[in-house]
């Protein structure tokens, strides 16, 4: 409480609020775990392929009709990086978060033979300065609370580090915090298991906190909280008063478990027992939507309410197997998954509800970013002449949802690991960048040297490596790349030999 005090104090003295409260939109934000660009019967491609017919998401369908659908949405390629992304609107080469954090000052990084991570932010994001190997920032949530809004964070977290401020999620502006803790992952999806919990107390640092009423009782986690966030909602609702509803589940995450409503089917079309496991999460997360939805229009509220969908990441493309087989969530014809610079690990599903703003069934083929979130966000909230200690990276989208025809490719878009994470598809992030500017996009492996250019509108599986056909493209984004890190002050790998940064890719 001592640094939520503290902190409303300081923002209650900058921020006001533009308009009656009951006139601003309230504004759901269902972000899904590890959800790659293929895994829905949505396409976000130019056809429906037979990954989309594999997957039942009948809600998320409702929502791209009554919506717009983004093709080209972007996330960091790990899941701490594009959450702190998310709240503070910082890119992740300028926020340092840019690897996954747990235990406080753990470094968690792959070893490597040659080169060593920076001192990168391990403890995460900080609403109050002073906490070592921190970014200090003014919170999304933060500034929302101050502008009027009752502000709700349900499911996983992973903003701060255990025993630091933003482990807990009411440090960092939320009202309410449902089972958000330090860990990105659940200990368990099952009641029965107490989700991942000793039966009387949290298991460290995975069980899932604050859900013991539901122990033993046959509920599934997204189920479990789905029905607390709706029980949160009721606050806020009858008051008349606007909320904001950070939904965040642990589905898609590891450890994969049968979610019984749903898994039969999927057996049944003949998909293995982890493949219907998958599949099954994601139908879940799916009805999770459809029950919100469901709720607001029940509630009379659903023509002022705002729904963005996203992913936090791509997709798993292969992860260790548990019983013989491997999961897989294919992200083709995107290559790899989650932790890779690769389209398949930072190329994500996303819709965007707004009513009387947001043409229903429309198709955006503009590109973004996920701190674009934070800009657009305030931007759709009316929360305006806020400051923030932090310099803002992100760009609001709300030009892209008013006019469809708006076009962003002029802006280069940056992504950047100086750190090694493991990945069990050989294509993992390890000490890489890239940028895409309009079609192309450059990826440069800090450890070789090595170059990568790709036209993603004629190769979009990222299999010809054209650096040497186009020289000139190559060194043009080079050099916005370097550009670009330097304006973030980004961290770069370290020769172990040397001890000393590596030089800039240009």
């Amino acid at each position: 409480m001592g640094v939520s005090k503290y902190f409303f104090t300081f923002l209650g003295g900058i921020f006001c609020f533009n308009g009656r409260a009951q006139n601003c939109p309230n504004i759901v934000l269902f972000l899904v775990d590890d959800m790659g660009w293929q895994d829905c019967s949505v396409p976000f491609w130019t056809k429906t392929t037979t990954l989309n017919a594999r997957y039942h998401t009948p809600n998320m369908e409702l929502l791209a009709k009554e919506g717009m659908k983004f093709t080209n949405a972007y996330t960091s390629p790990i899941c701490s990086p594009s959450r702190i992304s998310l709240m503070t609107g910082m890119n992740a080469a300028s926020h340092k978060v840019t690897n996954w954090t747990l235990e406080k000052d753990e470094e968690i990084d792959g070893k490597d033979s040659v080169l060593t991570p920076p001192l990168w932010n391990i403890n995460g994001m900080s609403p109050v300065p002073g906490i070592d190997r921190t970014t200090y920032v003014t919170p999304l949530p933060a500034i929302l609370k101050a502008g009027g809004y009752y502000t709700i964070h349900c499911g996983k977290a992973h903003f701060g580090a255990i025993s630091t401020p933003a482990e807990d999620p009411i440090n960092i502006g939320f009202d309410v915090n449902i089972a958000g803790h330090a860990a990105g992952g659940p200990g368990s999806y099952l009641s029965e298991e107490y989700y991942g919990n000793y039966k009387d107390k949290l298991k460290e640092p995975w069980g899932v906190p604050g859900l013991q009423a539901y122990y033993g009782t046959h509920t599934f986690l997204t189920e479990a909280l789905t029905r607390e966030a709706l029980k949160a909602i009721d606050k806020p609702v009858s008051r008349n008063e606007p909320f904001f509803l950070y939904m965040a589940h642990y589905a898609i995450h590891v450890p994969y478990a049968p979610d019984k409503r749903f898994m039969q089917k999927y057996l049944d079309a003949g998909l293995s027992t982890n493949e219907a496991e998958y599949a099954a999460l994601v139908e879940g997360m799916d009805k999770s939507l459809g029950d919100i939805m469901k709720y607001l229009k029940e509630k009379g509220i659903d023509k002022n309410t705002i729904i963005i969908f996203m992913s936090d990441n791509g997709g798993l493309s292969l992860v260790p197997p548990r019983s013989g087989t491997p999961y897989t969530s294919k992200n083709f014809p995107l290559k790899a998954g989650k932790g890779s610079i690769y389209e398949g690990g930072i190329r994500v599903p996303m819709i965007v509800k707004w009513p009387e703003v947001v043409k229903e069934n429309s198709i955006n083929n503009n590109y973004l970013i996920i701190e674009d979130f934070f800009p657009t966000i305030l931007e759709m909230a009316g929360v305006k002449n806020y400051k923030t200690v932090q310099t803002i990276d992100g760009i609001s989208f709300v030009p892209l949802l008013k006019n469809p025809k708006f076009n962003s490719s002029h802006r280069p878009l940056i992504w950047h690991f100086p750190n090694k994470w493991i990945s069990y598809d050989g294509y993992g992030t390890n000490f890489r960048s890239a940028i895409r500017l309009g079609n192309w996009k450059l990826i440069y492996n800090w450890k070789t040297g090595k170059k990568e250019l790709y036209n993603l509108k004629y190769d979009i599986e990222e299999q010809k490596n054209i650096s040497d056909k186009y020289p000139d493209k190559t060194k043009e984004l080079l050099l916005l790349l370097t550009k670009k890190l330097k304006e973030y002050d980004a961290q770069r790998p370290i020769n172990k030999q040397t001890n000393k940064a590596l030089p800039w890719p240009q």
